[in-house]
């Protein structure tokens, strides 16, 4: 993917919005949740029209359901097709799972199997959607609780081959698009400790080559019968060993840009500028 190093930016939460446009140089860009923006609320257009004006935006969004089978919601992606197209970003971002069945919302991201059935579904998919949103596209990796039944391979060779299939789609066709990595480091940690891997030998399995963005946050611990269990609130300060990780990849991937999530359990922003200049330490030397 031919996009500029980023650096270190956040999500964009409105609980933030007057300390960002007072802290310009301390947040290099904001991924904003396209989801939020699909409205004719003029107060909404008016702050993407101040943050675009302002800022570098990725939009990530959240309904798509990458992996339903039953085909993609025309209505939602002609909305995020046009959001995206408003921007005019260096890329966009969705999910590895599925969140509608039916025609339903789940209301939760959802995973699938690892198996050859559920990739020719995330690839056609895929293929629809950049139709639709002719930018590059980075994919998500999820936390679950478990290994659905049925599985044939690893998540990681699964997402691997997702990305691959679909980028070899693009060049068949002579689309100048190309399908990469949003590399969730907390969410990888969460599932080696919850599944039982060591996180390094889980990670040394991921695509890594196609990493294009990494999200980072704090996890905590609760305990459900007699195991703890790890989870991804978006609530926490971010953890030694995430840290660890998250150095690790900036020192052995194309990484172009990292991204701090947090979405409940608001710190003050001197809070959030200090986990920021605590990244950009190691990843904008």
């Amino acid at each position: 993917m031919n996009i500029p190093h980023l650096g270190v930016g956040m999500g964009f939460r409105s609980n933030y919005r007057a300390e960002l446009f007072l802290n310009t140089k301390s947040v290099d860009f904001l991924e904003i949740t396209a989801d939020h923006y699909f409205t004719q609320n003029s107060q909404k257009l008016d702050e993407l029209a101040l943050l675009k004006e302002n800022f570098t935006l990725i939009p990530h969004s959240l309904d798509l359901s990458l992996g339903s089978a039953e085909g993609l919601d025309k209505y939602y992606l002609e909305k995020l097709a046009k959001l995206v197209d408003y921007i005019k970003p260096y890329y966009w971002s969705e999910h590895l799972c599925f969140t509608k069945a039916g025609g339903i919302s789940l209301g939760h991201l959802a995973p699938v199997p690892y198996t050859q059935e559920a990739i020719d579904v995330f690839c056609k998919n895929i293929e629809i959607a950049q139709n639709f949103i002719p930018f590059p596209l980075i994919l998500e990796n999820i936390t679950t609780s478990f290994l659905l039944p049925g599985s044939e391979m690893s998540e990681a060779q699964f997402i691997k081959k997702i990305i691959e299939t679909s980028n070899e789609n693009n060049k068949t066709s002579n689309k100048n698009l190309s399908v990469g990595l949003l590399l969730d480091v907390t969410n990888l940690y969460i599932n080696a400790q919850n599944l039982g891997f060591d996180y390094k030998a889980y990670l040394a399995e991921y695509p890594t080559e196609y990493v294009v963005q990494c999200h980072f946050v704090g996890y905590y611990t609760q305990k459900i019968g007699e195991k703890n269990w790890l989870v991804d609130g978006h609530a926490h300060y971010t953890n030694p060993e995430i840290w660890e990780i998250l150095e690790y990849v900036v020192k052995n991937t194309p990484v172009k840009g990292l991204i701090l999530e947090r979405d409940e359990n608001f710190p003050p922003f001197e809070m959030i500028k200090k986990e920021l200049s605590q990244a950009r330490e190691f990843f904008c030397k």
